[in-house]
Order: structure tokens, then C-alpha cells, then sequence
């Protein structure tokens, strides 16, 4: 059985925004969440280039400025936010892990 945990309302996060969360309570974000329309796409808060390298640039920015794409602070790699796979930087051909999400009510 995988362990479940509540992040937020739906309506919490704006569309077009992304928000970290640590579920596990370790003290960081340990995994992001993406709105884009009416979907919603997690991945952890690691970039597959460098597994250490957080991709926020601040606090619940994991955003290019056009919002276009994830983009990693650490390396400037970019991201596609349906499917998480690296279009540009160091990472060519990786992806970023994504977290399943249940969305209930």
C-alpha cells in the first residue's frame, strides 16, 4: 500500500503557478506541483542532471518567466511540464521523476 498525503486544495494553486511541498517532512520541498489548466503534474525536486540540485529558483518558483516550462535554477535545463522530459541543458534525454497525485472531491 503507498503511503497518501494531503498537499493542498485544489483551488490552493493557481493556474499557470507551481508550489513545492515536503510531505515527507524533511525540512525541504521535496517534490513540486504544476497547474496548467485544469491538470496538475508533480515531479520531485530533483533534476536529473545532479540529483542534489533543487530546481526552484525561490520559494514555489519552479517556472521559466514565461511559465512555459520547469526549469532548473542549478543548470538552467528546461523541462516540458506535461511529461517532465529535459529540452534543453545538461540533461538531454532525461526527465525529471514524477509523483503520482490523487485529486478527491
Amino acid at each position: 500500500m503507498t503511503d497518501r498525503y494531503r498537499l493542498c486544495r485544489y483551488d490552493d494553486l493557481a493556474e499557470g503557478r507551481s508550489k513545492g511541498f515536503d510531505p515527507l517532512a524533511e525540512g525541504r520541498d521535496t517534490m513540486f506541483v504544476v497547474r496548467q489548466g485544469d491538470r496538475l503534474y508533480a515531479y520531485r525536486n530533483a533534476c536529473p542532471h545532479y540529483d542534489h540540485a533543487f530546481m526552484a529558483w525561490k520559494k514555489d518558483e519552479f517556472l521559466s518567466s514565461d511559465r512555459s516550462q520547469i526549469q532548473c535554477s542549478a543548470h538552467g535545463a528546461m523541462f516540458t511540464i506535461e511529461t517532465g522530459a529535459c529540452t534543453i541543458g545538461p540533461c538531454l534525454g532525461q526527465s525529471l521523476k514524477p509523483v503520482p497525485l490523487a485529486v478527491e472531491g
